[in-house]
């Protein structure tokens, strides 16, 4: 297994990054999911990935799931994390992006590398947890996240999928589907939707700018 590990992890690791392309072809994400893998596996890929942020790694009970993000998932992703913070900034509220960060637990066999994650407390001490994870979502057929995430105790999940924002709270020991995000409920879902389609990234940040000035 630690070979074919290494095999994957160095294929998946060099493979260029797709080149931007028109809008009206749009490649899926690359998924392999390795089945009958243990935590050492995870752990090992892991290593051998260093430094890289691809590929994106989730583990849950013996599966592991192995993505390499296309261009498009990726400027999703970064335009989404610039509206958010940007939207902090503008209406006042403290946080802090930590990325990718590789959210794990051995006792609960579970791993995560979300697109996006964010704290929302004054951080005093390392925390174990992101108060927010978010996932950008262009392929089916991959590890159910929320399971992933439901043991690792992530308060909220956002994903952005076909031009949208859903969000999900921890209550008790499942997730609930929520209209707007519990941790930042002044956070209108449409408005950061609306902005996410602008032709640019800057030019998405203007728009959000105008909005907010507007309102305000």
């Amino acid at each position: 297994m630690a070979a074919t590990a290494e095999r994957i992890a160095d294929t998946a690791a060099s493979a260029p990054m797709p080149a931007p392309r028109s809008r009206a072809v749009q490649p899926d994400d690359q998924v392999v999911l390795l089945n009958h893998a243990d935590w050492s596996d995870y752990e090992r890929l892991l290593e051998i990935r260093g430094e890289s942020a691809i590929p994106r790694l989730t583990f849950i009970d013996g599966v592991l799931e192995l993505m390499t993000p296309s261009w498009y998932h990726e400027a999703d992703k970064k335009t989404l994390a610039r509206l958010i913070e940007t939207w902090a900034i503008e209406v006042g509220v403290a946080m802090d992006g930590a990325g990718s960060w590789t959210i794990k637990s051995k006792l609960a066999k579970r791993g995560a590398e979300p697109d996006e994650c964010y704290l929302l407390e004054p951080i005093e001490t390392e925390p174990s947890r992101p108060d927010i994870a978010i996932e950008v979502v262009r392929t089916s057929g991959g590890l159910n996240k929320l399971d992933v995430y439901r043991a690792l105790e992530v308060p909220e999940v956002w994903f952005w999928q076909q031009g949208r924002l859903q969000f999900y709270g921890l209550e008790g020991d499942q997730y609930q589907r929520l209209e707007r995000s519990g941790k930042l409920p002044q956070l209108d879902p449409t408005l950061i939707e609306s902005c996410m389609v602008a032709p640019t990234q800057t030019e998405a940040i203007r728009q959000l700018r105008r909005a907010l000035t507007t309102a305000g």
